[in-house]
């Protein structure tokens, strides 16, 4: 045969080999696809490697094919099946990273981005990138984040727009908003995802006046927002409890015709319950023609920490009856509201009910049931019931515990107490505040004393009140013994008829719970210079009835205040709504109604 002959007939072997490779490839892509269920695919899969003709790139494409149906399905057999593939594609690792990241956070798709690089893998993809910033968000792993974004730098793509957007949302989501707004700074060209992200990095960081800012450059520039960008600036308004800002977003959403989907409208019931307008969250919620799970929870929970639990219990119970199940929040919601119902009866069915269906409590569960016995005076139990959590109790529920050992003297069995937190929290002031105001409350000043020098001894300094009140759309902050608010002096002269009007109606200053070694007039003044009562006297100031004063504060409201707030509602004849660190308080003519003087 002559040579030219040979290589022609060599020419359609080859062309016959690659139709049948081909047609090969076309059949097990065509059975994948009408693949119904685990069961068949691991048949096919079972056959495509038992087949004895697949050379190496038809075998690679069939598996690959088996990985993109398992990945969604079942993402440890397709994590599994990456290590059979013969020539695995950047494709093959990127579906299996998504696959890890619809489910909860797992730190698989970190170390496949590393086996990538070991392998030498040429990181250029922005899916591969994008995909393992958004695993190190959610989990979250800063240092492994600041890797990636070195081979972001490395691979050419730091310039591109979805990657930098990714390292964006990495930096907001782990809190590092400076690094955030570095990032942000360097998009030239920013979209709608970029201006909602930086946004929402602001607001998750509790810096409310930039997010606002940031939200009217981003008007400015002539970007369109979205509902995300809406849910991010509505939540910033939730944490700050800035109500009047939050109203004019809602009206803000209605003329500009953005969609009321299921996110924003959660966002809103989120914002009017945290601002302490509970009304507008029911108004919001029962507009809401669809309801997922996190909208029922967000009512639910919106009404347990206004103290509302016959509602909350009412809405959990049309939850059941729309077929929705529960998640973990919403069970916190029904759990804190038979606490603040004293239900103590009802909370117990609630629990064994939950531990029936199978949910493994959490840590806010267990804390849930805690304040429940606590709230109810039944001391014992909850100790009993912290001594037998299969997981160690956090502060919070230790601290929850001291509370209620102070509230009922309870000397003894709060020593212990202290104890267990203390050995967790040893530089938390809040702490010993607690065990001082234990002490103070059996007259024991021995111990007191005791607590105060081993706050001098340790160098163990207070965390700053602060407490916010929003007047006219802006949002004015004030933290203890500071007085450098540009209208101090009017403040001062409020703050100066309040004490009297208080005094001269019987109060007198709990200070006890001021532990600094100083004379007793200091203590008192520097009582009334608590920053909700700076924030409060401002709301006199600035406002006039009925307008209700709201005010929003970092730490745990101290007794003092709370008793004094009482009186300020009656003798001015002012709603105050106060939301500290651990629950709304709600003052009406002298009496407290929604923690029923236990927090």
């Amino acid at each position: 045969m002559r040579k030219t002959s040979r290589r022609k007939f060599a020419q359609i072997l080859k062309k016959k080999r690659q139709e049948g490779e081909l047609a090969e490839e076309e059949r097990f892509e065509s059975l994948i696809r009408k693949c119904p269920n685990m069961r068949v695919l691991n048949q096919i899969h079972a056959h495509i490697l038992t087949h004895p003709f697949l050379p190496p790139s038809s075998l690679s494409f069939a598996l690959s094919k088996v990985l993109c149906f398992a990945a969604y399905r079942n993402v440890q057999y397709a994590k599994a099946l990456l290590s059979q593939i013969p020539y695995p594609s950047i494709f093959s690792y990127n579906t299996v990273m998504r696959g890890f990241l619809l489910r909860n956070p797992s730190p698989e798709p970190i170390f496949l981005f590393r086996k990538l690089v070991r392998k030498k893998f040429p990181i250029s993809n922005t899916f591969t990138l994008a995909f393992v910033l958004k695993c190190c968000s959610s989990l979250p792993a800063f240092e492994e984040g600041k890797q990636v974004h070195k081979h972001v730098i490395a691979s050419g793509l730091g310039e591109n727009l979805f990657v930098r957007t990714s390292l964006l949302n990495f930096y907001t989501k782990s809190e590092e908003v400076e690094l955030g707004r570095k990032v942000f700074d360097e998009i030239t060209e920013k979209n709608v995802v970029a201006w909602s992200a930086m946004i929402g990095g602001y607001a998750k960081a509790g810096m409310v006046n930039e997010a606002f800012g940031l939200f009217r450059e981003m008007q400015k520039g002539g970007v369109n927002p979205d509902e995300v960008t809406m849910v991010s600036v509505i939540s910033a308004c939730a944490m700050t409890g800035a109500l009047d800002l939050g109203k004019w977003l809602q009206t803000f959403i209605d003329k500009r015709g953005i969609k009321y989907d299921l996110e924003v409208s959660t966002a809103l019931v989120n914002m009017y319950a945290k601002c302490g307008c509970i009304e507008g969250a029911k108004e919001v919620f029962e507009a809401m023609p669809v309801k997922d799970a996190k909208a029922w929870s967000s009512m639910i929970v919106g009404l347990a920490i206004h103290g509302l639990a016959k509602e909350a219990l009412e809405t959990f119970a049309m939850m059941e009856e729309a077929k929705v199940e529960p998640n973990h929040v919403t069970l916190i919601g029904v759990l804190s509201a038979c606490a603040h119902g004293g239900l103590v009866a009802k909370g117990k069915k609630y629990w064994s009910s939950m531990i029936e269906s199978g949910i493994e409590p959490s840590m806010e569960h267990y804390g849930c049931m805690v304040d429940l016995l606590c709230r109810a005076n039944q001391i014992k139990e909850a100790y009993e019931f912290v001594k037998n959590m299969p997981i160690a109790p956090n502060p919070a529920i230790w601290r929850t515990l001291l509370v209620s050992c102070k509230k009922n003297k309870m000397l003894a069995t709060g020593e212990i107490v202290a104890a267990q937190l203390l050995q967790l929290e040893p530089l938390n002031a809040e702490n010993y505040i607690l065990l001082s105001s234990l002490y103070a409350s059996g007259s024991d000043w021995v111990k007191m004393s005791h607590v105060r020098r081993q706050m001098k001894e340790g160098s163990i300094k207070d965390v700053p009140g602060c407490s916010s009140i929003e007047i006219n759309g802006h949002v004015h902050e004030f933290v203890t013994g500071n007085w450098s608010h540009p209208e101090a002096n009017d403040i001062r002269k409020v703050l100066w008829e309040v004490s009297e009007r208080v005094q001269s109606i019987g109060h007198e200053p709990w200070i006890a719970s001021v532990l600094q070694n100083v004379g007793d007039g200091v203590k008192h003044d520097a009582v009334w210079e608590h920053s909700e009562r700076l924030a409060i006297a401002y709301g006199l100031l600035k406002t006039k009835a009925p307008a209700i004063i709201r005010v929003v504060k970092n730490l745990r409201v101290c007794v003092d205040c709370h008793e004094v707030t009482k009186s300020i509602s009656k003798l001015y004849n002012r709603e105050i709504i106060v939301r500290d660190r651990i629950r709304f308080h709600k003052f009406v003519d002298g009496v407290c109604c929604s923690c029923r003087d236990f927090w």
